[in-house]
């Protein structure tokens, strides 16, 4: 039982413990109304969705009333990092100013954790002698960890191949028929998760929790009576997601592969003939798909996928019955045969969906494809699973509402009577934040948008020493961006200049706030969960209004649905899902309270269109200005600030 203090005033008023344990810290008004929202909720068994502006202090607004409540709690993020600083920054924090502990378990997802069965077979494969150092340092670190947590590492790069030849999937964990099943990781961090008074997860987990809670299985989270989801804006897409069934190659490719190590040393020619062959039509079915990068809906490439879809499902079967007679001498061939059975039941959905709500469409990434099958409305279900629970749930994020309005995110969750709160941010955004409306750009689409960005904002970094983000909605347009820069060096005066896909976004990150005024060129990827505080950034530069490409075929699903329900799919999806998206990349500018700098908005919609008044609005109390002279005057005035006297 967690019973730490009388309530959460105690923590963040004015006579803050954490005042003796954190340097600058300081209490604020909106983050002890935040903690006194949250504990009436948690008071009353309620459910609560709160907007909480950059700078609230949220995850200490809402982990002290958890302390003090009592309550067996769960706390889900986004985002690892986020679920890494709560666990290893603000608990302890928190614990040490109370002068108390917390019985508190950190759980990822069986990815993130160190598998000591495939650790002992990586060194078969034929390209370890490639990352043999990468694998000693694996090796000897496996020695001493206590979590098999890969965080751990930071010698190997986040996103190094060995790290998915040291991991375990779904596909292939071999559960209990493994014989390091009592060193397992996975299996450890689950058991604290259920002996622990709070469990620190992410989405996925939570969903998958709740699923089989919901199917009337044993979760693998302890019961609790209270819920918080922070980055809570991520939460619906994830639901539609995981509701939905994908099938990847890259993954059934791994299976395939896996399974034929093993399977060519029990059964010779017959098995090897099956694996190439399975292997070669998944290779005709990547082959079969369009080439360029993107979303396509499924039906309309039907013609061309579905004979490979066929031959691949023929290949899999001849495949699973060579394997069946040897699986009772090999676990892994035992785990193979089960997974790869379950893929081609998941390949047979792509078949008529008669009366199916929702889209089925294919991802095509660098490396493979990705088939979705996903359901457009996970409102009714997400709706039952939370409401199971019979417990007090909390959902927050700086992006969840369009101004004052909460009934796009709420809807999609099926929370439409939940209570909801906005709390602006306490950081002075009227006097150290200013937007900035170019004149004379082209139309978003254009062809020569990209550059007419570039050569109406590049002028900007002469007036600020500080950093760069240019944000672009798109590849193509980052792509061209990038080209222009190549051959217009001269206009960041000599800054360093990054670029999205050169490095790992961890290693471009850190390059970026060493420099201190380096040009970052990215997409999506960094439009959230990012945070470079201090002048390192001091211009965030935004293409275009983030809407979804009208070529998206999810996109197209959800407005016919809409359509058809006599909704305006416009008002009713579009537009808020653009305006949260602008406001999470707006919000990568101001990380602290003596931060401050522009934000340069390029799409002259804002100003043309009569929806541009809502994305403006969305960004109060930020000023806005359209002339450069309004910008140098802007940097001029702040950047006095740190002169000395």
């Amino acid at each position: 039982m967690i019973l730490l203090m009388v309530d959460a005033r105690e923590i963040l008023g004015p006579d803050s413990p954490l005042q003796q344990v954190l340097t600058g810290f300081n209490p604020r008004d909106q983050q002890l109304l935040m903690a006194e929202t949250v504990e009436s909720v948690l008071d009353q068994t309620e459910t609560l969705l709160i907007e909480a502006g950059t700078g609230t202090g949220k995850t200490f607004a809402y982990l002290a009333p958890l302390l003090t409540s009592g309550k067996r709690a769960i706390v889900s993020t986004g985002t690892r990092a986020l679920q890494d600083q709560l666990f290893h920054r603000d608990l302890p924090t928190l614990a040490k100013a109370m002068g108390q502990p917390i019985d508190v378990a950190l759980l990822k997802g069986r990815g993130n954790y160190l598998c000591m069965e495939r650790l002992a077979s990586a060194s078969q494969r034929d390209t370890a002698r490639r990352y043999g150092k990468e694998l000693a340092t694996i090796r000897e670190w496996s020695k001493a960890t206590d979590s098999g947590d890969r965080a751990e590492v930071d010698a190997v790069a986040e996103d190094s191949p060995v790290w998915s030849w040291v991991t375990s999937t779904l596909d292939n964990c071999l559960g209990q028929k493994c014989e390091f099943y009592d060193r397992c990781f996975v299996t450890r961090a689950r058991r604290e998760a259920q002996a622990a008074d709070m469990v620190v997860v992410n989405h996925h987990l939570l969903l998958a929790d709740l699923a089989m809670k919901e199917a009337g299985f044993d979760q693998f989270l302890p019961g609790a009576e209270a819920f918080v989801v922070d980055e809570a804006h991520q939460l619906p897409d994830i639901a539609g997601q995981f509701l939905g069934t994908t099938v990847s190659t890259v993954a059934l490719a791994a299976m395939v592969d896996e399974a034929a190590v093993d399977a060519i040393a029990l059964g010779g020619p017959p098995l090897a003939t099956a694996t190439a062959a399975a292997s070669t039509a998944l290779m005709q079915l990547r082959t079969a798909a369009p080439h360029e990068r993107g979303r396509y809906e499924f039906a309309v490439h039907e013609a061309a996928l579905r004979p490979a879809l066929d031959q691949l499902l023929a290949a899999l079967r001849d495949l699973i019955a060579c394997l069946e007679p040897y699986a009772g001498e090999s676990a892994v061939l035992a785990n193979a045969v089960q997974r790869l059975a379950e893929r081609v039941t998941d390949i047979g959905r792509f078949g008529d969906v008669e009366g199916y709500e929702g889209l089925r469409w294919v991802d095509v990434g660098p490396r493979g494809i990705r088939l979705h099958v996903t359901p457009l409305d996970t409102a009714d279900i997400t709706a039952a699973m939370i409401t199971a629970r019979g417990a007090s749930w909390v959902f927050t994020s700086a992006t969840l509402a369009v101004n004052e309005d909460f009934s796009h995110f709420a809807q999609r969750l099926g929370l439409n009577d939940a209570r909801s709160v906005k709390l602006e941010s306490p950081y002075p955004l009227a006097e150290r934040s200013l937007i900035f409306l170019p004149g004379g750009l082209p139309a978003p689409s254009s062809k020569d948008h990209p550059e007419a960005v570039m050569v109406h904002t590049t002028p900007l970094l002469k007036l600020t020493s500080g950093g760069a983000f240019f944000l672009f909605t798109s590849y193509r347009a980052l792509n061209a961006a990038a080209a222009w820069l190549k051959h217009n060096a001269n206009s960041v005066a000599g800054r360093p200049i990054l670029v999205q896909g050169t490095l790992p976004r961890d290693a471009l990150l850190r390059q970026f706030r060493r420099a201190g005024n380096a040009v970052l060129l990215a997409t999506s990827t960094f439009w959230e969960g990012v945070d470079v505080p201090g002048k390192a950034l001091s211009l965030v530069v935004i293409d275009k209004l983030p809407f979804a490409s009208p070529a998206d075929p999810l996109l197209q699903a959800r407005i016919e649905h809409h359509r058809r329900r006599g909704e305006n799919a416009f008002a009713e999806h579009q537009l808020p899902q653009a305006v949260l998206a602008l406001k999470q990349g707006v919000g990568r500018l101001l990380r602290d309270a003596s931060d401050y700098g522009v934000v340069a908005l390029c799409d002259p919609r804002l100003t043309e269109k009569s929806y541009g008044k809502v994305f403006l609005s969305a960004l109060s109390p930020m000023p806005v200005a359209n002339t450069v002279a309004a910008v140098r005057s802007f940097y001029r005035e702040l950047d006095s600030e740190r002169l000395p006297a």
